[in-house]
């Protein structure tokens, strides 16, 4: 890890225990480089906004961001965005977004200029590839969230939200055994499950009394984590971890 680490600073966390291992020493080196300005970003600000024409994408490398979109004057909750996610990777293809990324909480970004990405794919189909597989992963959370929300009730969907958040830092080094710290408010995770901060108080609640855990200023401690995972029906399948998804040798260079 502390080599890894020393190597890529800026992009160790990238696509760690999904498809990193299969990922070239060349091209790690050749994301590194890529993402060549490091910038750190106050919490709040709205780092990219709807509609505005982009010439650079961002990897997260410390902090959390959230995915907005507004609607008759009201800011939606559509996505989280963890360390080691390339989080407007989408621009690069796309240039205009439909949505807004804001800080949430201090963080610490890498920009890496669309210039350089397309000199960086050209003749490099497996490293094209493998930055595609990333903003296939975005996709794929955001189904799960819309499966969730129709299959499950307000509590369960707490649940499975805080198992797949605990899941997700555990990917990349950021959670704990017991648990995970982040700046997310019991409003924002309402918001994200669909229902309101009095009733999402409520769900935490019965959450605690059930042993499944407790979220207190921003800390989520749970010493059941198999109960938390089983009652949000949480499946880590889609997260392409060491799973039944997971990438052996699919994606293997050649």
């Amino acid at each position: 890890m502390a080599r890894e680490n020393q190597a890529y600073p800026k992009t160790e966390a990238f696509l760690k225990n999904r498809l990193r291992h299969l990922m070239t020493s060349e091209e790690k080196a050749l994301l590194e480089e890529v993402c060549a300005v490091e910038e750190s970003v106050a919490s709040g600000t709205v780092v990219l906004e709807a509609g505005r024409v982009y010439d650079k994408s961002m990897i997260l490398i410390e902090g959390f961001m959230l995915r907005t979109l507004e609607a008759e004057g009201r800011k939606h909750i559509v996505g989280l965005q963890v360390p080691g996610d390339f989080v407007d990777l989408h621009s690069f293809a796309l240039k205009r977004l439909d949505h807004n990324i804001e800080a949430l909480g201090p963080c610490r970004v890498a920009y890496a200029q669309h210039t350089h990405l397309r000199e960086a794919i050209q003749g490099n189909a497996h490293f094209a590839r493998v930055l595609w597989f990333a903003t296939l992963l975005d996709a794929a959370i955001h189904r799960e969230w819309i499966l969730k929300s129709k299959q499950l009730r307000a509590d369960a969907r707490a649940a499975h939200f805080m198992a797949e958040t605990w899941a997700r830092l555990d990917l990349v080094g950021c959670a704990k055994k017991d648990g995970f710290t982040s700046p997310l408010t019991q409003g924002h995770i309402a918001e994200i499950c669909g229902t309101t901060p009095v009733h999402l108080s409520r769900c935490m609640s019965s959450l605690n009394a059930m042993g499944l855990g407790e979220f207190r200023r921003g800390r989520f401690y749970c010493n059941d984590r198999a109960g938390l995972e089983a009652f949000g029906k949480f499946d880590p399948a889609y997260l392409y971890g060491d799973d039944t998804l997971g990438m052996v040798e699919e994606l293997q260079p050649g």
